[in-house]
């Protein structure tokens, strides 16, 4: 059994090996397979696309990021015991309804 030598280059037969990706690159430049653009080309792709290849971001975009921010900013409440409360009245049946709130808090959300 021979020894295998880890600091040995590996052959062009792996593809991901970094000697064929350097001979692929090589040849192709040499032969002519890759056409490279000349500079008042790239002169002319630069200026097209520098103004076409523009993004613009609509308010309501903006605005929903900032409420984000916002709301990730602001600190966790916990309602945990509120409902521990509630659920224990609902199921002993002594939670009252005030319906005076309630008629006012579906208004102030209609409005």
């Amino acid at each position: 059994m021979s020894k295998i030598d880890p600091n040995a280059s590996r052959s062009s037969f792996f593809p991901r090996s970094r000697n064929a990706k350097s001979e692929v690159k090589s040849k192709a430049l040499n032969s002519g397979y890759v056409q490279r653009n000349d500079p008042t080309r790239i002169k002319e792709l630069n200026q097209s696309t520098g103004t076409h290849a523009k993004v613009e971001i609509p308010s309501a975009v903006k605005d929903f990021a900032k409420i984000k921010r916002a709301v990730d900013q602001a600190p966790e409440i916990d309602n945990s015991e509120k409902i521990a409360n509630l659920k224990a009245q609902i199921k002993a049946g002594s939670y009252k309804v005030d319906y005076d709130a309630l008629a006012d808090k579906i208004l102030s959300s209609e409005y």
